[in-house]
């Protein structure tokens, strides 16, 4: 008895966890260069005094799915979506190293770059400030970032910094973290690839199936739906048991 209600009840935990997977995924849809996470279930052994004769579900998150969204044209100067295999090195809340296709940037008032969620920037020799007052900003197919300062020729753009774009290559080269961004897995940061580009004026959309999330949520809330009959069915059978001790 005590089998059938462990197995059943440590499948829902599971599948509650898989659903909130597939939940997020769903929410994030329309985020900006989104990449859905994946989620599996696999059965493990319980260790423990005597023989392991019990087995349980474990889900798990072994990773992203890291093919790239599709574009999306904004023309706005200050979008870009990088290229194939290619990240956007940005600085996290620890002032570490990270790693982000989200392209959609902001500058503040001070001249330094931002990504939409407010991280700064990273280029060539640090975080990207401008040196303002600027009239135009433009980035280049090669992440160089050209101003024009205000009351300077229509025809006068100064090259100011290059925006770091490292490339990741392999099987889950990158993992990410509880904040959305991504990091190197042995924790080191990666080169800067200069053959890597960007497309100015657009940005890359979510990379999210929603028919394949819904799909899977559904089947996850089945499943779920399934172990808590197990549940009673094993509730009524001690019921059963308990009535029988009592004829007894």
């Amino acid at each position: 008895m005590d089998k059938l209600l462990y197995v059943a009840a440590s499948g829902a935990k599971q599948n509650m966890l898989g659903i909130a997977v597939k939940a997020n995924n769903l929410a994030n849809a329309k985020t900006t260069a989104f990449k859905a996470d994946l989620e599996q279930a696999r059965s493990m052994q319980a260790f423990g005094e005597g023989l392991p004769t019990r087995v349980f579900a474990m889900e798990e998150r072994p990773g992203s799915r890291l093919s790239a969204g599709a574009l999306s044209m904004t023309g706005r100067e200050l979008d870009i979506a990088v290229g194939e295999n290619g990240w956007l090195a940005v600085q996290d809340a620890n002032g570490d190293e990270a790693y982000t296709r989200s392209g959609n940037l902001r500058m503040s008032e001070t001249g330094q770059l931002f990504t939409a969620n407010g991280l700064p920037v990273i280029g060539e020799a640090g975080p990207v400030i401008l040196p303002v007052p600027i009239e135009k900003v433009q980035i280049a197919k090669d992440g160089m970032i050209q101003v024009r300062p205000q009351g300077a020729p229509a025809n006068f753009i100064e090259d100011i910094d290059r925006l770091k774009l490292v490339s990741a290559y392999g099987v889950q080269p990158l993992e990410k973290g509880l904040d959305g961004l991504f990091r190197n897995k042995d924790g080191t940061e990666l080169d800067t690839d200069p053959n890597m580009t960007v497309t100015s004026g657009a940005l890359e959309m979510s990379n999210v199936n929603p028919v394949d999330e819904m799909v899977g949520m559904i089947s996850h809330q089945r499943q779920f739906e399934l172990q808590v009959k197990m549940m009673k069915t094993a509730e009524k059978i001690d019921e059963s048991q308990s009535s029988l001790m009592r004829i007894y």
